[in-house]
C-alpha cells in the first residue's frame, strides 16, 4: 500500500501541479522515500536521488555552520561583524523604510551574527514600492529567481551602497542577512563557502550529494525547473542545465545549494539526534534551542515585514520559521523557492518535499496538503 505521502505526491503529478518531486517522511519508527512524476515534461522518472535546488532550505545548514564557529571561538553572537566584513562599517539607517535614500541618520549599534542569523540586520526584501526597492532593483541586489550575475565580493559591494531599512535589531526583512552570512562564514574560514561546508559538515556526515553545484558525473540526476504563470508551464532550466550545471565562473559564498531527499534528512536527523562530529554535536542543545524558538522581538513583527499573515502563529528562529501556536506549536521548518519544503516536528519527526516549480500559488494546494501530512 503506498504511503500518504506518496499518495500526495501523485495526486499532484496526476493533477498537473508539479511535473514530479520526492517526497521523504521519517516517523521515528521507519524512513520512508520516494519519487513519482517525471523529471521534465516528456522526460524520464524522477529519481528517488535527484539533485534539487533547495534555495532557503539552505538557510538552516548555514545557521548551524555560523553556530559551529562560535562554539570553535571564532566569533560571539553579538560581536561586531566588521572585522571580517568592513564594509558594513560606519552604516546609515533610512529614517523610515519607505523614505529618500537620503534621508538617513547613523547605525545606533554593529550589525552582528544574532542580527543575521534572525533576519534583523537592516537589509532584506523590500516588498512596497519605495525608494531602497528601487534602488535594489536598478543595483541588482533584490531577490528574485534568476541567479546573481557577479560574484560574493561584487554583491557585497553593491548592498553595502545603499541605506539599512531600519535600525540593526530593530525590524525584520527576510533573505539578504543569510547572502551576508554566507560570506561571513567564507571569509572566517578562508575557504569559499561551498568548500567550508562540505569539510565542517557535508563530508563528515556522508552529505555527498549536497554543494554548490552538481559534479558533471551526476547532472543526469538534476532535473529540469519550471515556473507556472498566467500563460502556463515556462522550463527555466532544463534538465542536467542550468546556473547549478558546473563550477561557477565566480564566488558564490551569498548563493544557495544543491541537495537530495537523503541527504538534507541526514543533516535534520543528526541536528535532531546529537550525532557527533569529532566527538561533539552539530550543536550544542541550547544552540539547538536557540535554532527552533521564536528569536524576533515582538516589536520587529510588523505587517509590512513580510507576506500578509506570517506572524500570526509563526516567527522566525536561526534560519527557520517556527510554529508559535496551533496544532503544530513547536514545529520548525522552511521553504525554498523552487518548490522545496521540510519541517521537523517536536516528537523527531521529519518530512521533506522536493519539486522544481517555483513557489506561488499554483503550487499553494501542494504545500498545504505536505504540511498538512502529520
Amino acid at each position: 500500500m503506498e504511503s500518504p505521502a506518496l499518495q500526495l505526491l501523485r495526486r499532484h503529478v496526476e493533477a498537473g501541479t508539479i511535473p514530479g518531486g520526492v517526497v521523504l517522511l521519517d516517523t521515528g519508527d521507519q524512513v520512508e522515500v520516494d519519487s513519482a512524476g517525471l523529471e521534465s515534461f516528456g522526460g524520464g522518472p524522477m529519481r528517488v536521488d535527484a539533485i534539487m535546488r533547495i534555495q532557503s532550505m539552505t538557510k538552516i545548514i548555514e545557521a548551524v555552520a555560523a553556530l559551529r564557529l562560535v562554539t570553535a571561538g571564532r566569533l560571539g553572537l553579538d560581536q561586531s561583524l566588521t572585522e571580517w566584513l568592513p564594509e558594513l562599517a560606519d552604516r546609515r539607517v533610512l529614517t523610515s523604510p519607505a523614505a529618500d535614500l537620503d534621508d538617513t541618520v547613523p547605525a545606533r549599534r554593529p550589525i552582528t551574527l544574532r542580527h543575521l542569523l534572525t533576519n534583523t540586520s537592516g537589509y532584506g526584501m523590500i516588498l512596497q514600492p519605495s525608494p531602497l526597492q528601487r534602488a535594489m532593483d536598478a543595483n541588482g541586489t533584490a531577490a528574485g529567481p534568476e541567479p546573481t550575475a557577479f560574484g560574493a565580493d561584487e554583491w557585497l559591494r553593491r548592498l553595502a551602497e545603499l541605506p539599512l531599512a531600519f535600525q540593526p535589531g530593530e525590524g525584520w526583512r527576510y533573505h539578504h542577512s543569510f547572502g551576508l552570512l554566507g560570506i561571513l562564514i567564507s571569509r572566517l574560514s578562508g575557504k569559499p563557502l561551498g568548500r567550508q561546508l562540505a569539510d565542517d559538515i557535508f563530508e563528515p556526515l556522508g552529505m555527498n550529494d549536497t554543494a554548490m553545484w552538481v559534479p558533471a558525473a551526476d547532472l543526469h540526476r538534476l532535473p529540469a525547473a519550471y515556473r507556472h504563470d498566467d500563460t502556463g508551464w515556462i522550463e527555466t532550466e532544463p534538465v542536467g542545465g542550468g546556473c547549478y550545471a558546473a563550477p561557477p565562473a565566480f564566488d558564490v559564498s551569498h548563493e544557495e545549494l544543491v541537495s537530495t531527499a537523503a541527504d538534507f534528512h541526514r543533516f535534520l536527523r543528526s541536528l535532531v539526534d546529537g550525532q557527533a562530529i569529532d566527538g561533539r554535536p552539530l550543536i550544542s542543545a541550547d544552540q539547538l534551542r536557540q535554532v527552533t524558538s521564536d528569536q524576533v522581538p515582538a516589536a520587529c513583527k510588523t505587517e509590512d515585514s513580510f507576506f500578509p499573515g506570517f506572524w500570526d502563529g509563526s516567527s522566525w528562529g536561526y534560519g527557520v520559521s517556527v510554529e508559535t501556536r496551533g496544532r503544530h506549536r513547536g514545529r520548525y521548518g522552511w521553504a525554498g523557492g523552487q518548490g522545496t519544503d521540510f519541517y521537523v516536528d517536536p516528537d523527531g519527526a521529519i518530512a521533506i518535499l522536493l519539486t522544481q516549480v517555483e513557489l506561488g500559488e499554483h503550487l499553494g494546494p501542494l504545500l498545504d496538503e505536505f504540511q498538512a501530512l502529520r
